[in-house]
């Protein structure tokens, strides 16, 4: 028998239908939450439309983003149209970006078309990139 176990049996001392409780959450403080923004922001400053040479943060595509205790960030975003042929290309891109921030430990992008996206929701950045001013 092997004197050096590694694993711990604990289906004994907890009884039959319950859960282990799971560790608290440690609060995020508004400094942590303002810096993990501001890496969220950058990153996702680094994804692009295809057809428009702006980022999806500075057209206004980005509509919310949430950063939960755990470290979990859920996004809502839209598209330019709805029949933007890059959908689902568009939100693998924004997960994959937030995902490689350090600090995250999860990601959620969700696909919204309430609000529809119109100009108006672009920065001044995005108007002067555009020319649009």
């Amino acid at each position: 028998m092997n004197e050096n176990r590694d694993i711990i049996d604990l289906s004994e001392q907890i009884p039959a239908g319950e859960t282990v409780p799971a560790a608290p959450v440690e609060t995020l403080s508004k400094e942590q939450i303002d810096a993990l923004a501001q890496k969220i922001i950058t990153a996702i400053k680094t994804v692009y439309d295809p057809e428009i040479p702006v980022d999806i943060y500075e057209l206004g595509l980005i509509y919310k983003i949430d950063i939960q205790d755990d470290r979990r960030v859920e996004i809502e975003m839209t598209l330019t149209a709805p029949g933007c042929p890059v959908a689902g290309d568009m939100i693998m891109w924004v997960d994959q970006a937030v995902r490689g921030v350090d600090g995250v430990e999860g990601v959620n992008v969700n696909l919204v078309f309430d609000p529809p996206w119109d100009m108006s929701r672009m920065s001044d950045e995005a108007r002067v990139q555009l020319n649009m001013l």
